[in-house]
């Protein structure tokens, strides 16, 4: 439990926080409708458009995550050097983001999801995307701007956010995790499949249950807390992480320490009751709270409780947005306190 000043102060040390985020940037377009009958063409609905609306995704809805929250984000990622590409520049300024950190490429397009939407309800996806690695010239030039801001004090915490698009490679991820430990800046990795068991060294590894599954070849999920503990015991060996925390959808969340911590190395945290509308970017919010968390000097234990609690709230909406400060300080201040 924490006092109701010590979670204010937690809050509060989250805005001087300057959090620099590297990976897979993307649009967000959503087309809202209603739904009313079924087409006589196949069985399908038509959907009566009502309202078209682009968000930044993918990496960029983790900084989305981490401005809401007061703190400073600095995206890092490749974009198209075409027309979603300056869409895309012109969200961010709308959004006052620096856009420092961002390269243009002719040889590569701007990742887009259209979501559309009835009645309050996602009836399909569509993605303009690919998902081939940066070109060596492309990987240095990206790495060059992150290490200038590195080694210039802009950054509290790196988070590595991978959607498999091919902006984070094996040769990205050794030289920044190697130059943020040489500065003693903490390292967060949301992980996807191909680059998975390539984040060695990471501060704190994130999961969710699928990429537990894969990145392990595992038969199954681990059904268990002695099973799912077992699995990312294995998973913290090869990758030498100081904390593993694995999302469990509806079961919420476990946390793995090292052996060398003072604090409890193992905890399973339940999911608090939603009602779900959708949970889509629920694993940006996690990482996002969990970074800010790690960067501010918090416990393991409130690192994944309030990563934990963030992750649900957003479920509760349509669409993917970012978490509501006010809404987890209320919540945080109700269920931790004393």
């Amino acid at each position: 439990m924490l006092e109701r000043d010590n979670i204010r102060e937690l809050f509060e040390q989250f805005k001087g926080l300057r959090v620099l985020i590297l990976g897979d940037v993307m649009i967000d377009a959503y087309l809202w409708g209603k739904v009313e009958r079924i087409s006589p063409e196949a069985p399908v609905p038509v959907v009566a458009l009502k309202k078209r609306e682009n968000r930044m995704g993918g990496a960029a809805n983790v900084a989305l995550n981490i401005q809401g929250m007061g703190a400073t984000p600095i995206l890092c990622s490749v974009i198209g050097k075409d027309e979603k590409g300056a869409q895309f520049l012109d969200l961010l300024k709308e959004k006052e983001m620096t856009c420092a950190g961002i390269l243009e490429s002719s040889q590569r397009i701007t990742t887009i999801k259209y979501r559309i939407i009835g009645n309050n309800a996602q009836l399909l996806r569509v993605d303009e995307e690919q998902e081939q690695d940066l070109a060596a010239a492309e990987t240095q030039a990206l790495f060059e701007g992150v290490s200038k801001m590195i080694k210039a004090g802009k950054a509290d915490v790196v988070v590595f956010e991978d959607y498999d698009k091919g902006v984070i490679t094996p040769a990205l991820i050794h030289q920044v995790t190697s130059l943020a430990h040489e500065y003693s800046i903490p390292v967060v990795v949301d992980p996807k499949k191909k680059n998975f068991l390539h984040y060695r060294d990471a501060d704190l590894f994130k999961p969710n249950l699928k990429e537990l599954r894969e990145g392990l070849k595992l038969d199954s999920d681990p059904e268990t807390n002695e099973a799912t503990r077992e699995a990312i015991g294995i998973l913290q060996k090869k990758l030498g992480a100081r904390m593993v925390m694995a999302t469990l959808s509806d079961k919420g969340i476990v946390y793995l320490l090292s052996k060398n911590s003072s604090q409890p190395d193992f905890e399973h945290i339940p999911a608090h009751f939603r009602q779900i509308a959708d949970v889509s970017g629920a694993g940006d919010t996690v990482i996002s709270i969990a970074a800010l968390c790690l960067a501010a000097g918090a416990s393991a234990t409130i690192t994944a409780r309030l990563a934990n609690l963030a992750g649900g709230l957003v479920c509760e909406h349509v669409g993917v947005v970012p978490v509501n400060r006010e809404q987890l300080l209320q919540e945080a201040l109700e269920i931790f306190s004393k």
